[in-house]
């Protein structure tokens, strides 16, 4: 495979992102398990990397954080089965999946509230995937300000890495470089009791086991 992006100068070609896939995630809303993968697009714009700083907008009053396995795509792929789904596979990283809440609720589709400027981190790398050789039993975890607030695994995934990139094969090519972001489990700050929200200033960290950990400032615009 002769595609080897380097994470510093890697922008995704399209970025076609997991809904709803934790089972904790679910739980943590209304209880309501998907039949199929909810599917849906962040702009490649809106990536940024380890370091750099989340901009939160001036119209948005619910800014929110989503630590998220992205598996990027290593070459061509369509209509792909599960059992070789790993073979079009090049690496791994954590995408950071911030998202406006308010702006989410209010326009009843996902893909400006997802998208704004630097709304996509990734990072700190992109491990190889003979560096994670089980996808489904990975720990992630998120920290805002030191505190713990996403504590997960993968294997708590309602469709699987390899079913959910066949599943998106079937209807969309996929091609080298593609980013596939896979859900986040529970512990986000819109389903809190009392809401835990980012804030200016606020240092949000998303890390996975035999990856690394993403850490990107939050400034106000």
């Amino acid at each position: 495979m002769h595609f080897k992006p380097d994470i510093n100068t890697y922008i995704p070609g399209k970025i076609v992102c997991v809904g709803m896939n934790y089972k904790s995630h679910i739980e943590e809303q209304d209880g309501r398990f998907p039949k199929k993968p909810v599917l849906f697009a962040k702009a490649r714009s809106c990536v940024i990397k380890n370091e750099e700083n989340i901009i939160y907008p001036r119209e948005v009053e619910e800014l929110d954080y989503e630590v998220e396995l992205a598996v990027v795509i290593g070459r061509k792929m369509k209509d792909i089965p599960e059992d070789k789904v790993s073979d079009y596979i090049y690496g791994y990283t954590i995408m950071n999946d911030v998202t406006a809440r308010d702006i989410q609720k209010n326009e009843h589709q996902w893909y400006r509230a997802k998208s704004f400027d630097t709304f996509g981190p990734i990072g700190p790398v992109i491990a190889s995937k003979d560096k994670i050789p089980d996808p489904q039993n990975l720990n992630l975890k998120s920290y805002v300000n030191g505190e713990l607030r996403q504590n997960g695994n993968t294997s708590d995934m309602i469709f699987g890495v390899y079913p959910l990139i066949s599943y998106i094969s079937r209807s969309i090519t996929l091609e080298a470089g593609d980013l596939i972001s896979t859900g986040t489990p529970a512990g986000v700050g819109i389903f809190m009791k009392k809401k835990k929200l980012l804030k200016s200033g606020d240092v949000v960290i998303c890390e996975i086991e035999n990856i690394g950990k993403l850490e990107n400032k939050v400034i106000s615009e």
